[in-house]
């Protein structure tokens, strides 16, 4: 069973594994800890049983008036979770936390143009 919690200082040593993939921007150490400290609702990981680190998303709040906005700056699985919608979920979770913590008006990211798996998944279905 997997479980998302809080992203906490221990994961930075457990977590190598998730940004092994070429198309994970990987950060220095103080980087990650600069979101831990100043975004904490932003930055969770998804373990599995016996606390392995399956994946992670980072982010934080940004902008002003009309521009207030979620900000995804990582999200990654490790290769042996993904297609079990680790991804979605950990996305969805930042969206509801940008919405009810932050009264964020939107949640936006950057993916490379190159990985249409993550263009498809961040495809909102049009709404009726």
């Amino acid at each position: 069973m997997t479980t998302i919690r809080r992203f906490c200082c221990d994961d930075l040593l457990r977590f190598s594994s998730v940004n092994l993939d070429h198309l994970t921007e990987t950060f220095n150490m103080s980087f990650y800890m600069t979101y831990m400290a100043r975004w904490p609702d932003y930055f969770h990981a998804a373990v599995s049983p016996g606390d392995r680190v399956m994946g992670y998303i980072m982010g934080k709040v940004e902008g002003q008036g009309e521009s207030w906005h979620g900000h995804v700056t990582a999200v990654s699985v490790a290769t042996e979770f993904r297609r079990q919608k680790l991804a979605k979920k950990l996305m969805n979770l930042l969206e509801e936390i940008s919405d009810k913590m932050d009264k964020a008006y939107f949640v936006d990211l950057f993916v490379r143009a190159s990985n249409m798996p993550a263009i498809r998944m961040y495809e909102k279905p049009p709404h009726d």
